[in-house]
């Protein structure tokens, strides 16, 4: 089943901003005296869980804050810390390293200078988290698991701590402990609608699909009409086996502008399946309209399916409209499919006529191998031009696939015109490569009518 537009990127981004708490815009942070108090103070006041620093260290730690209050760059401040920094000293400089350098975007220097503060202080808990944040920023959801759920182990409560670990299982596919995550997120920030929204992805993908529409209907109480939220409950609605309910939601998409092409897409293989042919051409030509450069294959595949469900009318009009947007710069194969179309469309009409024979024939013109086309060429002959007929018969019997249907063809053309001797060898070689008790019968048959021909 296709989760038709739900972007991942969109949630991390939603995450992503809730973590503006760590690492806060460096224009307001660094000049915070509450935060300076804080910052400051907070070192050594948990010492299971926050390292200590010296009062040398401490002098230090002033000075950067005046530097990074003043608005001035970075590169003194950090300059200054990695003077200071050493194997001996604080963990607090490495953190507040890791800090500037994921203010600035320097991910890589974040995490390593995250990774040596926790070596040199195995519970600090904020570096876990802050380590976590940029694993996951880095697309490194497997890594982000263990610094996370450290932090947890440490005392963490927060619901972004939670949150973040749920995104990291979701993301490596692990929905039951995800849903886990998620629902302590929401006990802890229940107005966040990323864990709502995250929550409702992993029982979807849980196919707790009952559960996944009513997330979305909460969601959509607080924000109705949202389209993430209507494109993942229609989602659910078809794995609940109720396409039309899905269908209706994608119809209010495409009133609102909101449907994306696959959708559309999704909207017409719905109406096919339930019988609504033209409804369905309808969802598809809608899709064409939306795409500034249309897939021709797959429309091409939509109005094969159609003609495989006899509805002809409607293929017609959506093979109109692919024809108008295909233009003349189609490829060979694309070309050949369209053209089978018309010829199947033409007999559909019962006009196996001139028409149908002119479109074989450029079939058979871009692909000589065509043994369908080639096939379809001698039926159409058989009646008016037997010698043409059997041409076309003897080149769709060297093509392996098409071998033992033209060559049975061939053969009850032959019988029908009263040459029994050589249709025979025929008719046996067909029956070799394809055993059919109807076929074996017909044989015996026209053996028969040999025998009794040559007496």
């Amino acid at each position: 089943m296709r989760l038709t537009c739900l972007t991942l990127a969109a949630t991390l981004a939603a995450i992503c901003a809730q973590a503006d708490a760590l690492i806060q815009n460096p224009e307001t942070f660094w000049r915070d005296p509450t935060f300076q108090n804080s910052f400051m103070g907070s070192y050594g006041m948990r010492a299971e869980i926050e390292p200590q620093i010296t009062v040398v260290e401490k002098k230090v730690m002033e000075k950067v804050i005046k530097l990074m209050s003043s608005g001035e760059s970075t590169a003194e401040v950090v300059s200054l810390l990695e003077k200071n920094t050493n194997d001996a000293s604080s963990a607090v400089f490495d953190f507040t390293l890791a800090n500037i350098h994921f203010q600035e975007d320097r991910l890589t220097n974040a995490l390593t200078c995250y990774a040596a503060a926790i070596a040199k202080f195995p519970s600090f808990q904020r570096a876990y988290k802050n380590k976590g944040l940029v694993l996951i920023r880095l697309g490194e959801f497997d890594a982000a698991l263990e610094p996370l759920s450290k932090c947890i182990e440490l005392g963490e409560n927060d619901g972004l701590t939670y949150g973040l670990l749920a995104y990291a299982y979701a993301m490596t596919e692990q929905y039951v402990s995800a849903e886990s995550a998620y629902r302590l997120a929401m006990m802890l920030q229940p107005k966040t609608l990323d864990w709502k929204l995250g929550l409702c992805r992993a029982l979807f993908r849980q196919q707790k699909y009952g559960e996944a529409i009513a997330m979305c209907d909460e969601l959509l109480r607080r924000e109705p009409g949202k389209p993430d939220y209507l494109l993942l409950q229609a989602n659910a609605y078809l794995g609940l086996k109720q396409p039309m309910k899905a269908a209706e939601i994608y119809e209010v998409l495409d009133l609102s502008g909101a449907a994306p092409v696959a959708a559309l897409h999704t909207l017409g293989d719905i109406y096919v399946n339930e019988g609504y042919a033209e409804q369905a051409a309808d969802a598809y030509g809608r899709a064409m309209a939306r795409e500034e450069t249309p897939d021709i294959a797959r429309q091409l595949r939509n109005a094969e399916v159609l003609v495989s469900r006899s509805a002809y009318s409607a293929a017609s009009g959506l093979l109109k409209k692919i024809k108008d947007r295909a233009g003349t710069g189609l490829g060979d194969d694309l070309r050949k499919r369209m053209l089978k179309l018309e010829a199947r469309l033409v007999a559909a009409r019962n006009e196996a006529s001139d028409e149908q024979a002119k479109i074989l024939e450029e079939i058979v013109k871009l692909d000589p191998l065509d043994g369908e086309a080639l096939i379809l060429l001698a039926m159409h002959h058989a009646a008016s031009d037997v010698e043409k007929a059997i041409f076309y018969y003897e080149r769709a019997q060297g093509i392996e696939k098409f071998e033992g249907d033209a060559r049975l063809r061939h053969g009850q053309l032959l019988v029908r015109n009263g040459r029994y001797q050589e249709a025979l060898p025929l008719l046996k070689r067909a029956q070799e490569l394809n055993p059919r008790d109807d076929v074996q019968n017909y044989i015996e048959q026209v053996e028969r009518a040999a025998r009794a021909r040559n007496r």
